[in-house]
Order: structure tokens, then C-alpha cells, then sequence
């Protein structure tokens, strides 16, 4: 199973729609793109499996693997990218601004239903992270 990110850049925020088959899951906000630095940028683009996880903190979440430079790049719930996100992915229902949505808690939740399937009968996962501007060249 792939999911696709396309993302949209903004100085305050990376915004971005995560699909699956071409339909939408859900939005997602990101950290500003400041050349993959630890904790104050969002990841790169490419692609990336990823595996569930649960910790007391966030519950259960995904886990972003294999990301240049990084670790523990996390799919998890968070509404503010800039007060709540250090490198991570969160989805959201509905954008607000950049690296600004809502009701990520309920967004989380439609991603894990769709993914977990897959997931939980052992078959792999993949995130693959594009810019809009590229995404009709891909």
C-alpha cells in the first residue's frame, strides 16, 4: 500500500492533502522546509515506509523509517506544526494555516483504520513525499 503526500511550502508551515488510491485521506501540516534540519524542518522528500507503533504518550501513531539524517519522524496527532511538531507529520481534518489544522486527533484515527489492515496482515506500507508543483510531472 503507498500513501502520497503532496505537499505545498509555506515560510510558517508545510500544508499538504495524503492520499491513497488519488482519493484524499486527510490534510496534513509539517514543519517549514529548512533543509532537513533536526527538529525544525520537515523530512524530504522521497519515499518512506512505515510501521505502527504505540507509546504512552501518543498512542498508536506511525512511524516514519529510513529518513536521511533523522529519527523517530512520527505520524502522530498535533494541531499547531511550529508549537506541537519537531520534524513529524500530522494530520489534520481541516487546514487553518500554514502548519495550522484542526481536529488531528479525528484525522489520526481515519488514517489508522485505512492503513492498519495492511498493516496488521504484514503487508508493506509507504509514504512517498512530493511537492504540488511536481506532482503532474510525476
Amino acid at each position: 500500500m503507498e500513501l502520497h503526500l503532496v505537499r505545498t511550502y509555506h515560510p510558517l508551515g508545510t500544508n499538504g492533502n495524503l492520499l491513497v488510491a488519488g482519493k484524499r485521506i486527510c490534510f496534513t501540516i509539517e514543519l517549514p522546509w529548512k533543509n532537513n534540519q533536526r527538529q525544525i524542518s520537515c523530512i524530504p522528500e522521497g519515499k518512506y515506509s512505515l510501521r505502527k507503533r504505540y507509546t504512552q504518550r501518543f498512542g498508536w501513531h506511525l512511524l516514519v523509517e529510513n529518513v536521511s539524517g533523522r529519527s523517530g519522524i512520527l505520524i502522530h496527532a498535533a494541531n499547531d506544526a511550529l508549537k506541537e511538531i519537531k520534524g513529524c507529520i500530522a494530520p489534520a481534518t481541516e487546514l487553518v494555516g500554514p502548519g495550522k489544522g484542526i481536529l488531528s486527533r479525528i484525522a489520526l484515527k481515519k488514517l489508522l483504520t485505512i492503513v492498519s489492515p495492511a498493516l496488521d496482515n504484514g503487508k508493506p506500507l509507504f509514504l512517498i513525499v512530493k511537492d504540488a508543483k511536481n506532482e503532474n510531472n510525476s
